[in-house]
């Protein structure tokens, strides 16, 4: 082992402290972050002149050496406390001694900060991509979806006769807020930590700049014992990942209950729908509650990271270890639930009648109805209790709001004329809807469009991320 015995030169840490401290079990997928990360500094040390050319050339061709490894799956690590020293172990078996030279001006502190910052990136370049393509998917169902007609809810409530179109754009506006919130994330991790060392700098005369540069963050950090200990970057990272597990949740949660019997406004495909092993007739929305379930995990990576740092003094401790679980755990997470929320959509199909008729057979109209009451001169309050007695005498009468007569109306009062019976009707009352963020046509045109930009915007962020293997690619052909 490097870590405990032969760079420091202390006894053999026993096995069971070792398999208790090692963090190799889940780090060893930081490898390719890792050996961006050390290219990028050898690359520095050679330019710098602290490590010789000849030198560098060897230990860089033993980095590509362990990549292409990697890449073909034939890479095995030895056992080391964590992916850093046995990269090194890798190179030492190699390179001999000489392999030592890349740690100079560099401590593992400087190095999982810079790691865990690259990870991040990386996956941030994959949910930007999943979730233009989900906003994309429900962009184009809503614009065939705009003469569906069905009812919005408060309280799970009726409330206000809606278009699908307008449910799958309040969707893709949730989703949208996460494309802004992962930039946030990707603005907070753009910030290169290496060569502040294992918490004050170095006195060898390296070139920070330079390795920036060479990995393409925006900036430096500005405090080595800040940066050290320093996971904000990952709480931001959690924090935006578990709120857009919360979105998902809430779309499937709509999902699983349209396709209730009781709802009965939906229909699964049978290549989605799952069955009962007791009950034939079932056909059951698993894809949807596993989708709701899994946000519990995406919040649970958030509580475990903010737990681990709460409480720790400056520098790096190696609670920190225990960051590795939450963060290599979210991306895949959000990956996995987007992509499988896109391909259940997709499969669905809605019962145009029986949402109308979920419409129609109530008195959701009835806000239209005192509108339509105020537009003819009346204060809102009486126009708001007129229209509940007209509701009142309707379900009296076991009459649809939407079915009610001019005699039935004017019987009540004389104010409720053709004009103002115009609004319960249930579409006319979707039609209605001028005002800019409403369920009329032209808002959701505006709003469907405003989503088509922000699939924009999360394809262009997707592509200007600097990628690992484009990083590498570059590295192991720059000038030493």
């Amino acid at each position: 082992m490097i870590a405990k015995t032969a760079a420091a030169g202390g006894p053999t840490l026993l096995p069971e402290v070792l398999a208790f401290t090692s963090s190799l079990a889940l780090d060893r997928a930081l490898i390719r972050e890792d050996l961006v990360g050390s290219l990028a500094h050898l690359t520095m040390l050679s330019r710098r002149g602290i490590v010789p050319q000849e030198q560098a050339r060897a230990i860089r061709d033993g980095l590509v050496s362990i990549w292409d490894a990697a890449q073909s799956g034939d890479l095995q690590l030895p056992d080391e406390e964590d992916v850093h020293m046995a990269v090194e172990s890798l190179l030492t078996a190699k390179l001999g001694p000489a392999a030592g030279a890349l740690h100079a001006a560099r401590s593992r502190n400087d190095q999982v900060a810079l790691d865990l910052r690259l990870y991040v990136r990386e996956q941030c370049a994959e949910i930007f991509s999943a979730l233009s393509r989900l906003i994309g998917a429900l962009v184009e169902r809503a614009e065939v979806e705009s003469g569906t007609i069905l009812p919005s809810y408060t309280h799970r409530q009726r409330a206000q006769p809606i278009s699908l179109s307008y449910l799958l754009a309040a969707y893709g506006a949730m989703f949208t807020r996460d494309v802004d919130s992962f930039g946030f994330v990707l603005s907070q991790t753009d910030a290169s930590p290496l060569g502040v060392g294992a918490i004050a700098g170095t006195s060898l005369p390296i070139d920070r700049q330079l390795v920036r540069e060479l990995l393409a963050f925006g900036r430096l950090t500005a405090n080595g014992l800040d940066t050290v200990g320093d996971r904000d970057f990952a709480l931001d990272y959690a924090y935006a990942a578990s709120r857009l597990l919360v979105h998902t949740s809430r779309v499937a949660t709509d999902f699983v209950d349209f396709s209730t019997s009781e709802f009965g406004f939906v229909r699964l495909d049978g290549a989605i729908a799952c069955g009962s092993s007791m009950m034939p007739q079932k056909r059951n929305p698993d894809l949807f509650e596993l989708v709701r379930g899994k946000a519990g995990a995406g919040i649970g990576n958030l509580v475990t990271l903010l737990v681990d740092m709460k409480g720790l003094p400056g520098g790096y401790n190696r609670d920190q270890q225990e960051d590795r679980a939450p963060i290599l755990a979210t991306g895949p997470l959000v990956r996995g639930v987007l992509d499988i929320l896109q391909l259940g959509l997709s499969r669905v199909t809605f019962d145009k009648m029986r949402c109308l008729a979920a419409v129609e057979q109530d008195a959701t109209q009835a806000t239209d109805v005192a509108e339509a009451l105020v537009q003819q001169g009346l204060p809102f309050r009486t126009a708001y209790q007129l229209a509940g007695t007209l509701v009142r005498a309707c379900q009296d009468a076991r009459v649809p709001l939407a079915h009610v007569t001019t005699e039935m109306a004017q019987a009540i009062d004389p104010r409720l004329n053709d004009e103002v019976l115009q609004a319960a009707r249930v579409r006319g009352a979707v039609a209605r809807k001028t005002s800019p963020g409403g369920t009329g046509p032209d808002s959701v045109r505006e709003q469907l469009e405003a989503l088509r930009e922000s699939v924009t915007r999360a394809k262009e962020r997707a592509e200007s991320i600097p990628r690992l293997s484009t990083l590498f690619a570059q590295l192991r052909e720059a000038p030493l």
